[in-house]
């Protein structure tokens, strides 16, 4: 059998605030028994790969090699971006295309990149 995915794991510096933040913009839930000032703290699903903040010394140098795109269920890639940057996140790069395609770059409140694309219901309108 292969290995399944458990975990996305990020570096960061303070775990409570960070998952907390990717709560607010998933819908997860913390983990069972996750508590202000631990050094690790999880954004659990059903069924999914759950996220996984650990705390380091060290702060985030570079780009990140991995990222989430994010793709909202009941309102627009716009809405999306706004109700994102409401929790906390920071606009990097709009990449939207006149025909409506494309994407926009956000970071979390610790720099860690990732991307809002359009929703299904876009992609139906504007394929």
């Amino acid at each position: 059998m292969a290995s399944l995915v458990r975990h996305l794991t990020f570096d960061c510096a303070d775990p409570w605030a960070l998952a907390t933040f990717w709560t607010g913009i998933t819908g997860g839930s913390l983990g069972e028994g996750d508590e202000p000032g631990d050094d690790e703290v999880e954004v659990v699903w059903d069924g999914g790969v759950n996220l996984l903040f650990i705390r380091v010394p060290e702060g985030k140098s570079a780009k990140n090699r991995l990222h989430l795109d994010l793709q909202p269920h009941d309102r627009t890639r716009d809405e999306e971006v706004e109700r994102a940057v409401a929790f906390g996140a920071t606009v990097l790069d709009d990449r939207h295309n006149a025909d409506g395609t494309g994407w926009v770059v956000l970071a979390d409140p610790e720099g860690n990149e990732f991307c809002v694309v359009r929703s299904t219901a876009e992609r139906v309108s504007h394929p």
